[in-house]
């Protein structure tokens, strides 16, 4: 509850108190993250709005005894990316316990598109699709990157 009805709570109040009125109002939460990001000179909107949908993902990640071992395609995906499942986790906890300070590990998908300006390569090679572990600081997520994001772990000091 403190979690949920305090910080959570608190970077949805800000973020909607920053942008009512700007040209961000209006726009997917994705969006404002991407366009706030601002290719790492991020603008003030940024820490709330990421953090918004950082923690929206991670509570919509969670289920009631775990989810445990994947199966099918995904686990297909790990298994060819990482070597096992047990190597994915390994890599997992690994960029987990790493993270300096404040932030996040993700396990996201890379399509590894091109993006010169407003130039962009939409049919990337089949090697550059993969499953890759990432640790972001702070509110920065794998959306910034144009990854897609599949879990995450949060390992902000709580």
């Amino acid at each position: 509850e403190y979690h949920w009805g305090k910080h959570h709570r608190g970077y949805v109040d800000n973020l909607n108190n920053q942008i009512v009125g700007t040209e961000l109002d209006g726009m997917s939460l994705e969006d404002i993250i991407i366009l706030s990001y601002n290719k790492g000179d991020i603008l003030p909107a940024f820490n709330n709005a990421a953090q918004t949908w950082n923690h929206d993902f991670f509570w919509e990640s969670m289920k009631p005894g775990g989810g445990g071992k994947p199966f099918g395609d995904l686990l297909q995906l790990i298994e060819r990316d990482f070597g096992s499942f047990e190597g994915f986790v390994e890599e997992l906890r690994s960029a987990a316990s790493t993270q300096f300070g404040s932030g996040w590990a993700w396990l996201a998908y890379k399509a590894n598109r091109l993006d010169v300006g407003n130039a962009v390569n939409p049919r990337p090679s089949d090697e550059d699709k993969k499953l890759v572990i990432v640790k972001s600081p702070n509110a920065v997520n794998p959306l910034v990157w144009d990854y897609s994001p599949l879990l995450t772990i949060d390992v902000w000091e709580q």
